[in-house]
């Protein structure tokens, strides 16, 4: 099934990485990063992705899902899970998982080579445009 607007999010445990796709589904762009103060606080995330789902008219969201390298899933992927199953009960939409194997390492490297400075402020939003424009390609393709 294609949607017309998708957010592609990346779940940490003290942020949340932010991207959307354009209308058309081509191509993903940077929203923000939500920080938290503690890894179990996630009201106040849950709010803000609701407020982002309505102000960009999302019909769905792809969530990076971290596996293991070696294709095994650990307890990030548990707390992925749970975290899916708030949005979905919270929001109603589909939540598609996404293999994000790598995007950390390819938004580190692409900000090593655009001079970036401080990764760690925007390594995360890069990651779920990485995540979103991975799933954004894989449509495309089939």
């Amino acid at each position: 099934m294609e949607y017309k607007r998708i957010l592609g999010l990346d779940y940490g445990s003290k942020t949340v990485g932010v991207a959307v796709s354009d209308p058309l589904g081509i191509t993903a762009q940077g929203v923000e990063i939500i920080r938290r103060e503690k890894p179990t606080k996630l009201r106040k995330t849950l709010a803000r992705i609701e407020e982002l789902v309505a102000e960009k008219e999302v019909e769905a969201i792809v969530l990076g899902y971290p596996k293991h390298l070696n294709n095994t899933e650990g307890d990030r992927c548990e707390k992925t899970v749970e975290f899916k199953e708030m949005l979905e009960n919270r929001l109603h939409l589909p939540v598609i998982l996404w293999d994000e194997r790598l995007t950390t390492v390819v938004a580190d490297r692409t900000m090593d080579e655009l001079g970036v400075g401080n990764h760690k402020e925007f390594v995360d939003e890069i990651a779920a445009m990485l995540i979103l424009q991975n799933y954004l390609d894989s449509l495309a393709k089939s």
